[in-house]
């Protein structure tokens, strides 16, 4: 009983689950995304709409797996339609994670350059992005709970910019000061399209939380709780913040802003809260590398345990630590980033955010159809049966469309910095 609790102990809770979710999510890309989506005036909020729609129905199937209890995505996959299957989505997702760790530590190191311009330069960049790595690597080799707390912390502090932004548009509200003017552009299918996969893509990274082995406490209970309530949250944080800077700025200076959000923070509160939402910036592109990372050694273990990778990624130290996918992960990040440093192959570190982005495309998909067939197959009502369906069909249609954008928005996608969880 006492080796119980002991485990138990060890665990992830729904606090620090649920931080693993929104910690995955906020990255570094909505930071940025005003700057994109202000041309696109009213349709961006058409967008929000949408891609918080799909996103939740996605969120929605995912959280269904979950309540199955532990084993990962692989294991709801591999129930649904086979090990083969099962084997393509974990790659698709430990290889988009890998991706994605790469374009966060460039990210967290270009924030920090804007805060303290001495590290700037490429050189610089690339020290601070394979420090991150490494400083990250450490921290999960002490175990889930202090990557998790780790994770609470900085989501308490990613969040700020984006509150700070929303308690500025309710202070000039109450104020009785006049918004800025959405930019005169025509409400169309195409341009809500545009907007919707511009912010559908800041809206991933909830899936992190499928990755976990025996790490979350009752998973059945606190993963399908932590999915959809932190896809929630972000969704409307992501909405109204969003729509504040387009409130709260002209559509012509958002349009040349390096950084949105801090604009508006500067000009209610002065250039020091600025830079100190800038540094919140570069903690949040962090904590959603901490995340990542996190979630990528504990998915390189479960497919060393299946044997879709080498038996050692699976051997583990003290409490469960799963050491070596840990760092074969850390490795490959690495070596991602230092690729990203040679002009040569800047075009290689194109590609590979790209793959990130597509390959998750996958695993959603193939999540969504492994949900669809078990809530099909279950001695259910029809009226919930349909229910699922159609949320299931909703979030499938609302990734069809984006990904309909095709060259267009991967070229977005790799401008922003977004792809699938920056």
């Amino acid at each position: 009983m006492r080796a119980e609790n002991a485990v138990e102990a060890r665990q992830l809770g729904i606090w620090m689950t649920g931080g693993l979710v929104v910690g995955s999510m906020i990255g570094s890309g909505i930071f940025m995304l005003p700057v994109s989506l202000g041309p696109l005036g009213v349709n961006a909020i058409f967008g929000w709409v949408l891609s918080i729609l799909g996103a939740l129905a996605i969120a929605f199937a995912l959280a269904s797996l979950g309540r199955s209890g532990a084993g990962g995505i692989h294991a709801y996959i591999e129930a649904a339609f086979g090990p083969t299957a099962a084997f393509l989505v974990t790659w698709a997702f430990w290889i988009s994670n890998i991706a994605a760790q790469a374009g966060l530590a460039i990210a967290t190191a270009s924030a920090l350059s804007s805060v303290a311009p001495t590290v700037g330069g490429a050189s610089g960049i690339v020290i601070i992005g394979v420090g991150s790595v490494v400083l990250l690597t450490l921290v999960n080799l002490r175990g889930v709970r202090t990557s998790g707390g780790l994770s609470l912390l900085t989501v308490a502090i990613k969040i700020l910019p984006l509150v700070a932004v929303v308690a500025i548009l309710a202070m000039r509200k109450t104020s009785g000061a006049g918004f800025e003017r959405f930019a005169d552009l025509p409400i169309t299918p195409a341009n809500i399209a545009t907007a919707t996969a511009l912010t559908l893509f800041a809206l991933t990274g909830f899936e992190c939380a499928t990755a976990p082995v025996d790490k979350v406490r009752d998973p059945a209970r606190t993963i399908p709780r932590a999915i959809l309530g932190g896809a929630t949250l972000v969704g409307l944080i992501y909405l109204a913040s969003s729509s504040g800077v387009m409130l709260l700025l002209p559509a012509d200076r958002i349009a040349t802003s390096p950084a949105p959000y801090a604009d508006v923070i500067a000009i209610q509160w002065g250039e020091r809260a600025a830079l100190l939402a800038a540094l919140a910036i570069a903690v949040s592109a962090f904590g959603g590398l901490n995340s990542l990372m996190f979630a990528t050694g504990e998915l390189g273990y479960a497919m060393g345990l299946r044997g879709d990778l080498p038996a050692a990624m699976a051997r583990t130290a003290r409490e469960n630590i799963p050491y070596v996918a840990h760092v074969v992960g850390g490795t490959l990040t690495i070596l991602l980033i230092l690729a990203n440093s040679s002009k040569a192959t800047a075009g290689l570190f194109t590609f590979v955010i790209l793959l990130s982005t597509a390959a998750i495309l996958f695993v959603y998909a193939l999540g969504v159809l492994a949900a669809w067939k078990a809530f099909t197959a279950a001695p259910r009502s029809g009226a919930f049966r349909s229910s699922f369906s159609a949320l299931a069909a909703s979030g499938a249609s609302r990734f069809r469309r984006g990904s309909s954008l095709g060259r267009n928005r991967l070229t977005w996608a790799s401008r922003l910095g977004i792809s699938a969880r920056t």
